[in-house]
């Protein structure tokens, strides 16, 4: 029998800050991706994507474009390039963790520049020169704007006046005397889709399981499986104690005189009940790591 030709998808994954964080959870979500050193032509254990390693600034536009049927980049290349994508799921992750980060209207801490407006006339560095243009105008503000090719931080007050920098805890602009006058965009990751490759059957339905199993992977990284023991005469005072996404699963043992229970709960609450669970009479209490949560 002729085997058919396997159908593919191309998928863009970010190069630089936000790489090794994707690639770990491609990992977690069941496609390893293998990166040879200098390669922009990584490997995913999965026959039916083939993955570009691209800078996340360039992502949204070649998606748009078509060169890529999906990507993972950040909502603020989205809006930087204006690009007109399917926004398929929102990945809640950065560099140093599972939140948002911004993009700041930053100035020495010795400036006078104390609200947006005070900037009008002056020179502002940034990378996302768009974005910046955007939010001034919004403003009603007019300054100059220049491209920055990196280092945007020590580049106030020498060279410009104030600078609009990403951040994701603030370290950065501290460490180079910078304080944040006003957020200018909060921003997450997400996976998006060109327009006419969603429109494809089966591209679409490849897309929607990869953002599926992301989301769930990311679901899991807060949470865990706790298992326990209990008397089914103290089960009802253990469900009062345990937070779960529904309700504990209960099984019944051998010994009828006790019950099995389980249930996900998010894994910084466990230091705060295991205590109580313990008095309230569960035993054999078992902590267990998740890969993925699906609803």
């Amino acid at each position: 029998m002729k085997l058919g030709k396997i159908k593919k998808i191309v998928l863009g994954l970010p190069k630089g800050s936000l790489q090794e964080a994707t690639f770990e959870l491609m990992r977690k979500a069941g496609f390893p991706v293998e990166a040879r050193s200098r390669s922009y032509f990584p490997e995913v254990d999965d026959p039916e994507i083939l993955a570009r390693l691209l800078r996340a600034q360039e992502i949204a536009r070649y998606v748009e474009l078509g060169m890529l049927d999906c990507g993972i980049t950040g909502h603020d290349w989205i809006v930087e390039s204006n690009a007109k994508v399917v926004e398929v799921a929102e990945l809640v992750y950065a560099k140093q963790g599972l939140r948002p980060v911004r993009w700041v209207l930053a100035v020495p801490v010795d400036s006078r520049v104390r609200s947006v407006k005070d900037l009008r006339g002056k020179r502002i560095a940034t990378e996302a020169v768009g974005l910046t243009k955007r939010f001034l105008k919004s403003r009603g503000v007019k300054a100059s704007i220049e491209f920055s090719w990196g280092a945007t931080e020590v580049k106030a007050p020498e060279l410009v006046d104030a600078v609009v920098e990403l951040t994701e805890t603030g370290s950065s602009l501290r460490a180079n005397n910078l304080r944040i006058v006003e957020t200018v965009l909060e921003s997450t990751t997400r996976l998006v889709a060109n327009k006419k490759a969603w429109g494809i059957p089966w591209k679409r339905r490849k897309i929607e399981q990869l953002a599926m199993l992301l989301l769930g992977a990311l679901r899991a990284s807060s949470k865990v499986l706790l298992k326990m023991n209990v008397r089914a005469s103290k089960l009802a005072v253990v469900s009062r104690i345990l937070p779960s996404l529904h309700a504990p699963t209960v099984s019944r043992l051998a010994d009828e005189d006790w019950v099995a229970v389980e249930t996900v709960v998010d894994e910084n609450v466990v230091k705060n009940i295991v205590q109580s669970l313990k008095r309230a009479g569960a035993e054999g209490i078992v902590e267990l790591p998740l890969s993925k949560v699906i609803p």
